[in-house]
């Protein structure tokens, strides 16, 4: 593997048995992940986009063809050797956020770590504590999710995101429940993440995400139609051009 590679996937083939027909989510799929490249991944409902996005989070196998994560072939390894790889190698952040209700900002990020028993309760929580600094939360540690609005409830998804020090954050359409103004504070977020070079692969469906990275997979049918760098917007400019709100 060349060192700087983070994702490499070659002739990803996944298929599904539905009664006796065979449906072919994705068909011949190849591409790579450079470390600190910032990706998103577009298509319409049916293009495999739910599937790779399944298959780059190591929830599920591909039928066939090659999957290295961070160097590792995924397809070799089994049910508990995967869960590990999946939560010190991936940050998940989705639309709906997915934080405990009853549970405080802190406590919510330190839950990746409570895998992980080499680490100590104190350790936890000075890690948590860096992660919401690191998404600039620090004063909101306490706060329990009803008390956040809807952009800091996904900040809140993001330091937890963060916490384990993952090689690659994968998002999910986590945007998709936030205003206009509130989605493009949390790109902001993203783009100072991976100006300190975080390497992020963000699924969308709209281009003006999308234009907030540096380059963009299209997929349709199940396979990729396009792949293509792009010149990045600023979503700091943009912001700034938008009128003021309380709600990031």
């Amino acid at each position: 593997m060349s060192e700087n590679k983070i994702l490499e996937l070659h002739d990803i083939r996944r298929e599904f048995r539905m009664g006796s027909e065979i449906v072919r989510a994705l068909k011949g799929v190849s591409f790579d992940v450079k470390a600190g490249e910032f990706l998103t991944i577009m298509g319409s409902s049916g293009s495999g986009k739910t599937t790779l996005l399944n298959t780059l989070g190591c929830l599920d196998k591909p039928t066939s063809g090659t999957y290295l994560l961070d160097g590792v072939d995924v397809r070799k390894l089994g049910r508990n050797d995967l869960a590990r790889l999946r939560n010190h190698k991936i940050g998940f952040v989705f639309q709906a956020y997915n934080l405990l209700p009853r549970t405080s900002a802190v406590e919510n990020v330190e839950l990746p770590l409570l895998y992980n028993s080499a680490i100590s309760a104190k350790e936890r929580k000075e890690r948590a504590i860096r992660s919401l600094q690191a998404v600039n939360l620090g004063d909101r540690l306490d706060h329990m999710p009803n008390q956040l609005s809807g952009g800091q409830q996904q900040r809140v998804a993001i330091a937890r995101a963060l916490v384990n020090e993952p090689v690659m954050i994968l998002a999910d359409e986590a945007t998709g429940n936030l205003d206009t103004r509130t989605s493009f504070s949390i790109m902001a977020l993203l783009q100072d993440l991976n100006a300190q070079g975080k390497t992020i692969v963000f699924v969308t469906h709209e281009p003006d995400i999308a234009s907030f990275s540096s380059r963009t997979i299209l997929l349709r049918d199940g396979r990729v139609l396009k792949d293509s760098p792009i010149v990045r917007r600023s979503a700091k400019e943009v912001l700034a051009s938008l009128p003021q709100s309380e709600d990031y």
